[in-house]
């Protein structure tokens, strides 16, 4: 889980790759780069019901998970922008109400976090 106690400098993406089937590069402004995969975007999802659920799972592990139509491998459907802070990501298996800001974007960086 993201440490939210200490700030995370607020970067801004250059370019952002998306990969409707793997996941999203974002290149920042000093020139660093994270990539996301679908699985990490879709598990870590900022929406209510995922934080929810997170934090379920977190105090049980044993928690069951909802159930989702079987609808094929995971894929981004679309990424639009939000303002000039974040992005919205739309799923395959219809979730669709998280928005990644850039500064949650940088607390999930698989690369940030090992």
């Amino acid at each position: 889980m993201p440490d939210f106690t200490q700030p995370t400098p607020i970067k801004r993406p250059l370019n952002i790759d998306v990969k409707k089937d793997r996941g999203i590069t974002i290149q920042w402004e000093d020139n660093s780069t994270s990539y996301y995969s679908t699985g990490l975007l879709r598990k870590m999802s900022p929406s209510a019901d995922m934080r929810t659920l997170r934090e379920e799972i977190a105090k049980n592990p044993l928690t069951v998970l909802p159930s989702t139509p079987d609808t094929g491998p995971l894929l981004i459907t679309n990424v639009k922008a939000v303002g000039n802070y974040a992005i919205a990501v739309d799923f395959s298996d219809g979730h669709n109400t998280g928005i990644y800001s850039w500064q949650y974007l940088l607390s999930i960086d698989p690369q940030q976090n090992d």
